[in-house]
């Protein structure tokens, strides 16, 4: 059985360098990441003419990694291959699940449209980051489980099949990606005021947990020997396409360790970025209660040196 996208033209043999040289617009992520970076960037240049301060990293996180990177994993080869090879697919997830969410996260947009938005619209984003819904969306044990059951549920069911089979349905798993990608990682590394903020202790703890899941899924995708998108990838290799494509079973393989070891190493980066967010939330916190320490002193001298009233 051959499916809608088996009709594409036929794709050159694959090569990494394709990953960079063979580029193709999908508009509608394309215009997506064009008015969002834009709509941000907007937010920016309104706070530095007004003399206000906006930390350059975050710039680079929002725009640059964040939405360059949403770019590359939907307008590069990633994107020319994503059907064709599950290997270059996972590759694709990753980016989307892992790498983007982050850097939005970091790039604290919220806390910038606080800052820019004019008095009605910012009590309404007000209103609903104080929503019910904002504090069940952002509750952290809810969003780790969405975020480690979510890879399973696409791979292991017959949405993965529909994605191969239709083009909106594929677009809407990268959305899916990204969205589960954030609603996990904006409470835990985000820098912007949501509700659902734990203590650094248990973010670390949460950040350490998703790194097994990933490993196990990646290791049973590599051990089985079921296909995933089965009719898809045969009946690709059917076709032209057919005289280069590896053994579908065999890029499986190649899928589950690019899951396996790319989930345990961005993991480890986001430890990172977590325990460095703790140190200086720890330095700060020191800096406050010392700034405290110092004022109390102060007021004592003051008292102590103030002459007693006389009867």
């Amino acid at each position: 059985m051959t499916t809608a996208w088996t009709t594409d033209p036929v794709l050159p043999r694959f090569a990494v360098s394709r990953v960079f040289t063979d580029w193709g617009i999908d508009p509608v992520p394309f215009v997506l990441a064009v008015w969002v970076a834009g709509v941000y960037l907007v937010g920016v240049v309104v706070l530095t003419r007004r003399g206000d301060r906006w930390p350059i990293g975050r710039t680079l996180s929002f725009v640059g990694l964040g939405m360059g990177s949403f770019v590359f994993a939907t307008a590069s080869g990633l994107a020319r291959y994503d059907t064709t090879l599950l290997s270059v697919h996972m590759v694709q997830h990753m980016v989307l699940s892992m790498v983007v969410p982050l850097s939005l996260a970091l790039g604290a947009p919220v806390t910038l449209a606080l800052r820019t938005l004019p008095a009605a619209p910012r009590r309404w984003l007000l209103v609903v980051l104080h929503s019910r819904v904002a504090r069940v969306l952002s509750f952290p044990p809810l969003t780790f489980l969405l975020y480690i059951t979510a890879p399973w549920a696409l791979y292991y069911t017959s949405w993965y099949d529909a994605s191969l089979a239709s083009p909106f349905v594929h677009e809407m798993m990268h959305v899916h990606l990204v969205t589960v990608g954030a609603l996990f990682f904006w409470p835990l590394m985000g820098i912007d005021p949501l509700p659902g903020r734990v203590g650094y202790p248990f973010r670390v703890l949460l950040t350490v947990m998703t790194l097994p899941f990933h490993a196990f899924l990646g290791v049973t995708i590599m051990g089985q020997t079921t296909l995933i998108g089965e009719s898809h990838y045969l009946a690709l290799r059917e076709g032209p396409m057919g005289a280069w494509l590896p053994p579908a079973l065999d890029d499986q393989h190649v899928a589950g360790g690019i899951l396996w070891a790319s989930g345990d190493l961005i993991g480890l980066v986001f430890f990172a970025v977590l325990f460095v967010q703790w140190v200086r939330s720890s330095h700060k916190e020191a800096a406050r209660e010392d700034r405290r320490l110092d004022l109390i002193e102060a007021r004592a001298a003051r008292s102590a040196a103030s002459p007693e009233p006389h009867g």
